[in-house]
């Protein structure tokens, strides 16, 4: 500010206001004497001054200048003594990290020089200042809580890839991951951190001692005797692992934790720290002065009902004052320590923030009186102070300090000129914004206070047979039900103080959603939508930064405070607007998907890369949707193309970027809440539109062409004059209800999308928390049954028992106190209606998408992964505390879910391979529950139909085996001795380990296998050939399986030590398993249609029967021999291999041939009885051994029908180090002492009933197989079939007049046309009888 001649200017603003010398007397503004009287009570001086007005120098604006200056010099020290360097300390200030010479490995370091994360095994990295007497501190904040070892070193120190910081004579750092101190050595010390938590490292270089503290608490003391002296200087240094991240604060913003007698490394800046307090005095007298101009006199006031009139000589003094004040709020110290302080304490009154309008009016303050350089700057490190004490603010009981800046926030974004410069350049740019929607969850349960909030802890102690918490257990007691309530009040105490929190979350959300703020310029609504699809797109591409990739616990708060902000704007335009659809049914429309408008990256499409749908589905599009491709759009879209891009794109600054100049770099997630990476925006939109105008006439078509997102107007974007905006292109299968706000489709997108990048798999990481509680409470329960029959006279064993129960109640009373923390965060009933309202809205698109026809193939995979994913974690992860079933309209969502599901498993229009598995999947876990198998039950018929349709499509060239555990599924409880929840022969050798495989309770589904038994018997083409492919995968599979327990044999039977790979007996199990689901389909549908097989009138019933017959006896013998192969690898008890045994498989075959031998009519019992006897490979003792009443074999087993596989090489001596070992000769030991296997040990498991009909069988087959016996003549070499050689010769092939019996031709021309012998194509096969001796 300059004063020449009787003016004042002020020049940083270039306007010129009247002084007194101008107008000397009444001047306007107020008079000579009430000026000057007002200027002294604003800017009192701190010197002695005549008491008495009249005796004092009357000041003026013209002399307010200098005035000012002297005041803000009284106090401020000397050049010479502020320039002087502080004894003990060595190097340049600032303090920063050591990027060009102090570090090893690979990091990542952030613009600021204060930020670290480690890209390598273990990096390291120094400061650039060292200390070598005295006392100093600095601070660390904690991003992360990996493996990291922050302390202090010597320059001496060397540090490599597995050596840092306290790995080396000289260097001495903490370890909160291992909770230990190095120094060579390593010890206990200290307490685990998390991230959010800040480390203070403090020296003491008189008394030789260096210590720690936790977010202000001291640890103790970690080494003393450090070694000092000449020469030895101390460095700020860390090493961490790959992805862990901190931030250091040497001093260049306030400590947050400052220690009495410790100086911070970095000089504060005290003068000016002084000009700005006195400054903010001098403001603060301002805001309470208001000047009386009737009575002459001051009179005092409350600042905060301060409003900004335009009073010439406030407006005056405010301008000197910020003449000196605005650039010094430029400076991060200064922000954080002076205006963050301030403004905090405007609000510590209380009340909401609407009723603190100062602060509003101190931000038109600001943008008038501050240049937009310095206003800019200032907002941002207000803000930037604001994320950090947020972020790094200990978790207490009442969440007092989360809530104090989160007021503060919502403060500052009420005044809308700031809100969308933050917007716009700040909160997505160089912040981490997402952050002030997330609640750290805290680690240390009684530093948070949760012992005061939830006194009383409880877990569950009743358990149901399936090891699974009872909900509402009848034997509770009156004292654990008084725990339990007393548990259930606590966590509501807890879950209303969390709610004040989240409602201020939403307020922000809220606040940046606004559209309706549009008089100074675009809406902040629309500013927040680019932004925010720009933030998605860094987190979907696989090709983005790793570490600036938002954490999976951030996202799911944001999603939850984004749905609730979204669902109140949503249903405000609509209360607006009664016509058009509210919240409750909001979709989004299928238009969205190929239109353009809207940019979905790279991500897949259910029809594959939108390069390719634009080719092919073009013309669809130009009748369908009115929408026409250019041809050049195709063309740039190629992946080349877009990999070009990429590459450019990255040498050019975003937008908002470019507007602050290189200072302004996207954030680093894994980092400092404050600076970044250099961004790296990746524009791979593929199509976007022009704003047409749309005539009341037949709509024309529209030409699409690239629109960069934040060129997008919006117009664009809610659409005017007849314009779509984001809903061009609508398909007349689309209803055309109106929509509020079109641009919250956008942000739902967004939200869905959310869901599937992270959302998900971190609701699927909290659960964990809930496991433990569980394994725990069964570890005490089983404790205290044993102290109970613990005998009195061993004392020692019952002292470790005690010890134990201690140790795992206190472990108890902390995970229900962290688990009531995470319930009301991350599991409470609103963020279960929250996923479920996300669950309707995928369900509701998916529909509409549908619709289209062949459009459907643009709609994003993500749309049906999360509706999958949602419904499972809602039955999954929500649970016990909240239940699906308590959900408004959960029976028909299930209903809708199922049609989805039903309907596009085997979809054309979907091609992925990914996608597919998944509804495949997702189908076989629905149809496993009761209320979603009725669900399924449910949908219309003609689905149902189709459905079934699909299931029983032939195995090859697709997925076969999802599909076959379907209809496994459908079939459990219904097929003989098919009634198990768990394994039979499991539960009677481990009994009580609850970790063993569980299946869910049978659930078969009657209708559905009517449906089957329909297809299959009035489509007789389709049921030869899906009974071929069964059995065809029936043959391979135990083929398969027998292959591999051979080997597994083999390397037991080796008198030196084996270890097989776990890979393999993974694999054995599996083909098993599949060997087992097979033979009940086959049940299945032998029991359903038993005519496929038994109706020889149908042309493949006879083939089919017969290979079903050769099926059978080869299982049979492989698994009833006594002592043979099966017998003994079953017995080595091989861990991976608990499921092999004879129990499933056996009871499986026996269903089949009850089926046909007992339960059928008369003629079809006597033909299934003849083919099974014809079979060569029929014994009657392995019938015999199901009932116990087998003898040994006398020979050995006969072949399998399908030659195994080749023996491969996978078993070997240390194949894998976890391997299990096989003793040599063990299983020959074992098969000693083991008893027959019989169907009567399974009393629990096969009925009476059941076991009459197998005596009835066995009776039946002997009697049959005598006859057989005594009537079969001997049959010459030369008549038997050159294929089989089980049967006579019974057919000829045309054209070339080979032989063989029928069953062998029929079999091979289901699956190839061609001759066995000489490989020409076969045109007929006719009856072939031998012609009679002459």
């Amino acid at each position: 500010m300059s004063s020449k001649g009787g003016g004042t200017a002020l020049t940083r603003r270039s306007y010129r206001l009247a002084s007194d010398t101008d107008k000397p007397k009444a001047t306007g503004i107020v008079n000579e004497k009430l000026l000057s009287d007002y200027l002294y009570h604003v800017f009192p001086s701190t010197k002695q001054e005549p008491a008495l007005a009249s005796l004092r120098k009357p000041l003026g604006f013209q002399d307010l200048g200098a005035h000012l200056e002297r005041l803000l010099s009284e106090g401020e020290p000397a050049e010479d003594i502020r320039d002087q360097a502080v004894e003990g300390r060595l190097g340049p200030q600032p303090v920063v990290l050591d990027h060009t010479s102090g570090f090893e490995g690979l990091l990542f370091v952030d613009d600021d020089l204060l930020g670290v994360i480690g890209h390598s095994n273990f990096s390291s990295i120094r400061a650039t200042t060292c200390v070598y007497k005295g006392k100093w501190a600095y601070e660390v904040l904690i991003s992360s809580q990996g493996l990291m070892q922050i302390g202090w070193c010597t320059l001496n120190c060397r540090f490599n890839q597995e050596e840092g910081v306290g790995d080396t004579p000289d260097s001495y750092a903490y370890d909160g991951n291992r909770v230990r101190k190095w120094n060579v050595t390593t010890t206990n010390y200290g307490k685990s951190w998390a991230a959010g938590d800040i480390v203070s490292c403090l020296i003491d270089l008189d008394e030789g001692t260096i210590t720690f503290c936790l977010n202000g608490q001291s640890l103790g003391t970690a080494f003393t005797n450090i070694k000092m002296g000449p020469g030895v200087a101390y460095f700020p240094a860390i090493s961490l692992s790959f992805k862990e991240s901190v931030a250091f604060n040497f001093g260049s913003r306030p400590l947050r934790y400052p220690v009495d007698g410790y100086m911070p490394l970095q000089n504060p800046p005290t003068a000016d720290l002084m000009k700005a307090q006195k400054l903010l005095g001098y403001m603060k007298n301002v805001l309470s002065t208001a000047i009386d101009t009737q009575d002459e006199r001051l009179v005092e006031k409350d600042s905060a009902a301060w409003r900004l009139h335009g009073e010439p000589t406030v407006l005056i003094t405010l301008a000197h004052i910020f003449n000196h004040f605005a650039p010094l709020m430029c400076k991060v110290y200064l922000v954080e320590d002076v205006l963050m302080n301030f403004l905090l304490g405007i609000l510590e009154g209380g009340g909401s923030v609407g009723e603190h309008p100062l602060i509003q009016q101190l931000l038109d303050l600001f943008w008038l009186l501050m240049e937009d350089y310095e206003v800019n700057e200032c907002l941002k490190q207000l803000m930037m102070s604001l994320l950090r004490a947020y972020r790094f603010s200990p978790i207490i009981p009442d969440l007092g300090f989360q809530i104090h800046y989160l007021r503060l926030t919502t403060a500052i974004l009420h005044h809308e000129k700031s809100r969308k410069y933050l917007l716009n350049n700040v909160l997505f740019d160089v912040l981490r914004s997402v952050v002030f929607f997330y609640i750290k969850t805290p680690l240390r349960v009684k530093e948070a206070g949760l012992e005061e909030l939830i006194p009383t802890t409880w877990w569950p102690t009743h358990f149901d047979k399936e090891g699974k918490d009872e909900r509402e257990p009848k034997d509770e007691s009156a004292d654990e039900r008084l725990r339990r309530r007393a548990y259930e009040r606590g966590c509501q105490r807890l879950k209303k103080r969390i709610e004040v929190v989240e409602e201020l979350q939403v307020q922000i959300l809220k606040l940046l959603l606004n559209n309706k703020d549009k008089t100074t310029g675009e809406a902040s609504r629309y500013i927040f939508l680019n932004k925010f699809r720009k933030f998605l797109q860094e987190n979907a591409s696989n090709r983005g930064h790793p570490t600036a990739l938002c954490p999976p616990e951030y996202m799911v708060c944001f999603l939850h405070r984004l749905i609730t902000a979204v669902r109140a704007s949503w249903d405000d335009g609509s209360r607006k607007s009664p016509s058009s659809v509210s919240s409750e049914e909001a979709y989004v429309p299928p238009q969205l998907f190929y239109n353009g408008k809207v940019d979905y990256f790279d991500l897949q499409r259910l029809g594959g890369l939108l390069s390719h749908l634009k080719k092919t589905l073009k013309d669809d599009l130009a009748s369908k949707a009115n929408i026409i491709i250019d041809p050049a759009e195709i063309q740039s879209a190629s992946m080349d193309d877009l990999d070009e891009d990429e590459e450019s794109g990255a040498a050019q600054r975003p937008f908002g970027a470019a507007a602050m100049g290189g200072a302004l770099a996207r954030p680093s997630w894994l980092s400092s809440p404050t600076l970044g990476r250099a961004n790296r925006f990746l524009s791979t939109a593929a199509v976007s539109l022009m704003t047409p105008r749309r005539p009341p006439t037949q709509p024309e078509k529209v030409k699409v062409r690239t629109l960069a997102v934040e060129h997008r107007t919006e117009d664009d974007i809610e659409g005017s004059h007849g314009n779509d905006g984001l809903l061009l292109g609508r398909p007349p299968e689309e209803p055309e209800q109106p929509m509020a706000d079109k641009s919250l489709l956008e942000i739902v997108d967004g939200i869905v999308m959310m869901y599937n990048l992270s959302v998900h798999q971190q609701l699927g990481k909290m659960v964990v928390v809930a496991d433990d509680v569980h394994e725990y409470a069964v570890a005490l329960k089983d404790t205290e049954e044993k102290i109970a029959r613990c005998p009195a006279r061993r004392a020692d064993i019952l002292d470790e028992l005690q010890k134990s129960q201690k140790v795992f109640a206190e472990k108890l009373n902390h995970l229900s106190r962290r688990l009531a923390w995470i319930n009301a965060t991350i599991y409470s009933k609103e963020k279960m209606l929250d996923v479920y309202w996300l669950l309707c809205v995928c369900i509701r698109t998916i529909e509409h998408a549908d619709s289209t026809g062949s459009l459907f193939a643009f709609a994003p995979e993500f749309y049906l992964n999360v509706a999958m994913n949602a419904y499972s974690a809602l039955k999954n992860y929500f649970s016990p505390a909240n239940s699906m079933e308590e959900l408004p309209g959960y029976e028909e969502t299930l209903t809708q879910l199922a049609a989805i599901l039903a309907k596009h498993f085997a979809d054309p229009r979907i091609v992925g391979t990914d996608i597919k598995d998944s509804l495949m999947q997702a189908l076989a876990s629905y149809v496993c529950y009761p209320q979603s198998l009725r669900a399924v039950e449910r949908i219309p018929e003609e689905q149902r139909v189709a459905m079934m349709r699909n299931l029983l499509a032939p195995y090859e060239q697709r997925p076969w085996a999802q599909t076959n555990w379907i209809l496994v599924r459908l079939w459990r409880g219904c097929g003989f001795g098919y009634r198990y929840t768990r394994l039979p022969h499991l539960l009677k050798t481990k009994p009580e380990d609850a970790n063993l495989p569980s299946l869910q309770k049978p659930c078969p589904s009657l209708l559905l296998q009517r449906h089957m038994a329909e297809l299959l018997s009035v489509d007789k083409d389709m049921a030869a050939s899906f009974l071929n492919s069964v059995l065809n995968q029936l043959n391979w599979a135990f083929s398969e399986f027998i292959g591999m327990i051979q080997e597994i044999q083999q390397a037991a039977e080796r008198p030196e030590r084996n270890f097989v790979d776990t890979r393999q007996l993974k694999v054995c199990a599996t083909c098993f398993d599949l060997s087992v689901s097979l033979l009940r389909v086959l049940e299945m549908t032998v029991t359903l249609v038993p005519e496929i097989f038994l109706d020889w009138t149908r042309p493949s019933a006879e083939l089919l029967l017969r290979r079903l017959a050769q099926l059978l006896n080869q299982v049979l013998n492989r698994v009833t021999a006594e002592k043979n192969l099966f017998d003994r690898v079953v017995n080595l008890r091989l861990p991976g291999l608990e499921s092999v045994d004879h129990y499933p498989i056996l009871v499986a075959v026996t269903g089949i041939l009850v089926r046909i031998l007992v339960d059928g009519d008369r003629q079809g019992i006597s033909r299934a009885s003849s083919v099974l006897l014809s079979d060569p490979c029929f014994q009657l003792h392995s019938i015999q051994h199901l009932l116990g009443e087998g003898a040994d074999s006398s020979g050995p087993p006969a072949a399998v029908a399908a030659i195994p596989a080749a023996p491969r090489p996978v078993v070997g001596s240390l194949v894998s180090a976890v391997a299990p070992v096989i003793p040599a000769a063990a299983a020959n030991t074992a098969a000693s002492e083991r008893k027959h296997f019989s169907l009567h040990a399974y009393t629990d498991y096969i009925s009476e009933a059941e076991k009459k009909k197998v005596e009835l069988m066995l009776a039946f087959l002997t009697e049959e197989s005598k006859e057989a016996a005594a009537s079969t003549a001997p049959t010459s070499e030369e008549d038997l079939c050159p294929i089989c050689y089980a049967h006579s010769i019974s057919a000829i092939f045309k054209p070339c007049s080979h032989k063989s019996c029928k069953a062998c031709i029929n079999q091979h021309l289901m699956n190839n046309k061609d001759c066995f012998f000489c490989k020409a194509t076969i045109t007929g096969v006719e009856d072939y009888s031998k012609p009679a001796a002459c």
